[in-house]
């Protein structure tokens, strides 16, 4: 997916997650883009939804926030596996993508005969700058 594929809003929202340090929620996405002319949550809902569609964004489900892909065009990252580490005090969010464990969790979904649709993991604590 290339940024010319994406609407207006799309593109707008894609920015502002780009370009902030720390997660967003949808409503601080909202604040940030009223002078664009979003008015309304649906806007920025919508948007968000194609961009997870699209595996532009990732939605960091334990604080109710979306980050931009760290990786978006690498093609050995399928977003099967997502994987965040998230400082509890300055909100810092590093993703990150490890074949091994990937590996380990596919195996033990199949060897049990289940179809996972979605893989997160959050390793919440403190950053080295934090600590």
């Amino acid at each position: 997916m290339t940024s010319t594929q994406l609407t207006r809003n799309q593109t707008l929202v894609l920015g502002a997650l780009s370009q902030s340090d720390a997660p967003l929620s949808a409503y601080t996405i909202l604040d940030k883009l009223r002078g664009e002319g979003f008015r309304a949550p649906l806007q920025v809902y919508r948007a968000l939804e194609k961009l997870l569609e699209f595996g532009l964004v990732h939605r960091l489900e334990s604080i109710n926030a979306f980050v931009a892909c760290a990786h978006p065009h690498q093609d050995c990252c399928s977003h099967g596996l997502t994987a965040f580490i998230i400082c509890e005090s300055c909100g810092k969010v590093t993703e990150f993508h490890d074949h091994v464990i990937e590996e380990r969790l596919a195996g033990f979904a199949r060897d049990r005969n289940f179809q996972p649709s979605k893989t997160t993991i959050e390793i919440r604590g403190h950053c080295e700058g934090c600590a």
